[in-house]
């Protein structure tokens, strides 16, 4: 069944299914691929004219794909070698960019349209809108009109929509949202960015390795206060290398489109006085549960202020039958975690055993340069009581960080001070996202920092960083010798 929704005829009897899926990001295909895979009746709602939702259409896949042309075109990651004024394209131009982000995002649409036609999950163009617990209303976005189908289970995984405040003057040219970048024309000389969360951090940066003069502007006085402090404060030293203007503690009253000789500009004001003078600005202040159009009170349900679901630890919502995964729930809104909680859903509609372990879900930050993240910080392991112990290791010592250009990344193990179990893995630089995986894996067996100091690591490698990071902690301790260490499996 293609997602246009081609082959179904309106008018027919209503249709019951195992579970129905309303939405189509990653939370959605996982959940409806899942069910699917035991031999269950799936149907899943699209009401975009394209499958999965914001992560692969304006999104995740877009901006990551956007920030790799950046890097790429620019010779960001070289200039450390060959100097500032490095480029790999002079000129770049939106044309440039998002060449190469088109390409990717009609390769995963089709990717993600061939899983759900193999594992035949039904996919309808429409706009659900329930009329009881069990029942929805399929409104056609062609216009052909509307159905009714049923399932003994459903879950919502509409995802967000950007949350617009209706005194902003959005134009989609000059005052964008999130959702517009991959729209833009051309690049400007000037960004200002209000709402500095992951969205406006990764665009800030990603605009500024462009050569883009960029201003973020956020009400809080600190950046990301969920990430380890060490590692958002060498974030906020590498944007403003970048001649990016930090404006903490602010808060924006108004914006306005102004014109003068030199063009088109936007005048932001700030309850505090200031201005700001832009060529365009991005307004980031978070996102809202796309849920008004469900009707999700005909089903026993209530939303929160920001139009978001609550669900218990199975993910199902108050009404046990139904339930709610992914950005639509709030925090951590990941599409890793969003796919996992997917799987969960059906895994539990079905009653099948499947587990996960939310403490150890990785968090990545695609930024330029790159932040993720695994396990607990320094600040919670203060806040809790918990004694423990650092080791860093900086790319800079690390051949492969040279060989890369890469001088300024961190590595950061913490761990127990007493049984020295590792507690948390923090690292920015380059392939941050996917060194952290080492570390959660440690982490998943309970490890030992000794594990990394007793480890061969390929060399050179970015990954000899957890053995310089193990040996800068346990050295730390102030213990015997490192030679003198147990090593698992030697003789006592």
């Amino acid at each position: 069944m293609s997602a246009s929704g081609e082959g179904v005829t309106l008018g027919m009897p209503s249709i019951s299914y195992d579970l129905l899926v309303i939405g189509s990001g990653p939370a959605g295909q996982r959940a409806a691929i899942q069910a699917a895979k035991l031999n269950k009746r799936v149907a899943m709602i699209e009401r975009k004219a394209v499958i999965g939702g914001v992560c692969i259409n304006t999104g995740t896949i877009p901006s990551k794909t956007l920030r790799e042309a950046v890097l790429d075109l620019s010779g960001y990651r070289l200039r450390d070698l060959y100097g500032a004024s490095y480029t790999v394209k002079q000129n770049i131009t939106m044309e440039d960019l998002l060449y190469r982000t088109d390409h990717v995002i009609r390769h995963e649409i089709d990717v993600t349209r061939h899983q759900l036609m193999r594992n035949r999950v039904e996919v309808f163009s429409a706009e659900a809108q329930f009329q009881d617990p069990h029942t929805v209303q399929l409104n056609e976005t062609d216009g052909r009109g509307s159905r009714i189908v049923s399932a003994d289970r459903i879950v919502i995984a509409t995802g967000t929509e950007v949350t617009r405040d209706e005194s902003i003057p959005f134009d989609g040219e000059r005052i964008v949202c999130s959702d517009d970048i991959i729209n833009m024309k051309r690049l400007p000389r000037t960004m200002t960015v209000v709402g500095a969360g992951v969205i406006g951090l990764e665009y800030a940066s990603i605009f500024a390795a462009l050569g883009v003069r960029v201003t973020l502007i956020d009400k809080r006085h600190r950046l990301l206060p969920f990430v380890d402090a060490e590692i958002i404060d060498t974030l906020a030293y590498h944007l403003r290398e970048n001649r990016v203007t930090l404006r903490l503690g602010e808060e924006v009253s108004s914006m306005e489109l102004v014109s003068d000789a030199f063009g088109e500009h936007v005048k932001i004001h700030l309850a505090s006085g200031k201005q700001v003078l832009t060529d365009t600005a991005l307004y980031s202040v978070g996102r809202s549960g796309a849920t008004s159009t469900l009707n999700v009170q005909a089903a026993g349900l209530a939303t929160d202020d920001r139009g978001r679901l609550s669900v218990n630890e199975r993910f199902q919502t108050s009404v046990p039958h139904i339930y709610a995964v992914g950005d639509v729930i709030g925090f951590p809104s990941l599409a890793s975690t969003s796919m996992e909680q997917g799987r969960l859903a059906a895994c539990h509609a079905f009653g099948v055993r499947a587990t996960s372990v939310p403490a150890l879900f990785p968090y990545g930050i695609y930024a330029i340069p790159e932040i993720s993240m695994v396990g607990r910080t320094e600040e919670e392991l203060t806040e809790q009581g918990i004694p423990y112990e650092v080791g860093k290791a900086h790319y800079r010592e690390i051949a492969r960080g040279q060989i890369i250009g890469d001088t300024t990344g961190l590595l950061k193990l913490i761990f127990h001070l007493d049984s020295h179990e590792l507690l948390g893995v923090h690292i920015i630089g380059e392939g941050a996202s996917e060194l952290v995986h080492i570390g959660q894996a440690v982490m998943a067996f309970g490890g030992q920092v000794e594990y990394f100091v007793n480890t061969v690591f390929n060399y050179p490698t970015l990954a000899e960083c957890y053995k310089t990071a193990a040996f800068d902690g346990v050295n730390r301790l102030g213990l015997a010798p490192i030679e003198a260490l147990s090593v698992p499996g030697a003789a006592a």
